[in-house]
């Protein structure tokens, strides 16, 4: 595995909302700042490029229909210019990138999924994710993902995975990390996420349910956890609210996410980030060993005779086309012409 210990940098940072190309350009100036900092692994929020959806908590379904009609246009190919730029910033700068963002369905002009993909050092995509079940309000704007990115990167500098927001709540989807040897867990979350009207009681507390399930994982993986929320400007309050004071106040008073880290053992370690920056942390992956005596729940700790788990890791396309030769059309019986 080489050198046990590594930088990573949590990009605590507020993309050019809706702006995916000016997103971009951004990630790739903070890529850049962290890796002269030292850092060999960059994580940026859920949906980055080109921002996080929250008009869609904000406004009934039949009046936010120019708000998802800007939405999908903001939103990028996976082979798109955009991806392509941070691809070639983790190049450039010799570091892992994992990003979120809201992908392009190829096969509808509507369709969209809430994706994130990990990058390595030399620009190569090793994780391409596309988030299971859209949560909550979600629903309204992406479509549900699938299996194929269930997979945990066996890099240079550890077996890197991750899940995007409330897939983190999921034991299932966490436990196929775990089970690939997980040493560093990505979590990505959205700056806001608003669940009831503030003043009412009983509202979602993101930063502690953020913290409650990333702490659960790691002590139950024994891994080290990088957990990333988004950071909402104020470019990104007046798009959403439209100068509506009813809709402002909601944002306003809405919790914001930090970001942070965590050991194995589910206790923070470095910074914890609230106002927009970059935040760090050491990780020393032989921290990971000493707390797998105690419970490993994918070895000895562990009934493989009574649980039974399987994961379909199959990529879903929406048809499947089965071409023939053109001259196996000219014989065939259909193109036979019968005898009157």
């Amino acid at each position: 595995m080489g050198n046990m210990k590594l930088w990573a940098a949590a990009a605590h940072i507020a993309p050019v909302y809706l702006d995916p190309g000016a997103s971009a350009e951004k990630a790739c100036s903070v890529i850049a700042e962290a890796a002269r900092n030292g850092a060999s692994l960059v994580v940026f929020s859920e949906s980055f490029l080109p921002g996080f959806p929250v008009w869609a908590a904000l406004y009934p379904p039949i009046q936010s229909h120019e708000h998802f009609k800007r939405f999908l246009k903001a939103s990028v190919y996976i082979d798109g210019p955009e991806i392509e730029r941070v691809r070639k910033a983790a190049s450039d700068n010799g570091v892992f990138v994992s990003i979120g963002f809201s992908e392009r369905n190829p096969a509808s002009v509507g369709g969209l999924w809430n994706s994130n993909v990990l990058i390595s050092d030399t620009g190569q995509i090793l994780i391409h994710h596309r988030k299971l079940v859209a949560t909550f309000f979600e629903k309204l704007v992406w479509d549900p993902g699938d299996g194929a990115g269930l997979v945990v990167a066996n890099t240079r500098i550890g077996r890197i995975g991750g899940l995007i927001c409330g897939e983190n709540t999921n034991p299932l989807a966490r436990y196929s990390l775990m089970t690939q040897g997980e040493q560093v867990h990505i979590s990505s979350y959205p700056p806001i996420w608003p669940t009831r009207v503030p003043t009412e009681s009983d509202n979602y507390d993101n930063r502690a349910a953020n913290r409650i399930r990333a702490s659960a994982h790691c002590f139950e993986a024994k891994c080290f956890g990088i957990i990333v929320a988004g950071h909402l400007d104020e470019v990104a309050r007046k798009a959403i609210a439209l100068d509506d004071p009813a809709i402002e106040a909601i944002i306003d008073a809405s919790p914001r996410a930090t970001s942070f880290f965590l050991g194995p053992t589910g206790a923070a370690t470095g910074d914890e980030m609230t106002d927009e920056g970059i935040g760090y942390a050491q990780i020393d992956l032989d921290d990971c060993v000493e707390p797998k005596r105690f419970h490993d729940v994918v070895a000895g700790y562990n009934r493989f005779d009574i649980f039974d788990v399987t994961v379909n890791r199959m990529r879903r396309n929406p048809i499947r086309f089965l071409e023939g030769r053109a001259e196996d059309a000219l014989t065939s019986p259909e193109a036979v012409a019968m005898p009157e």
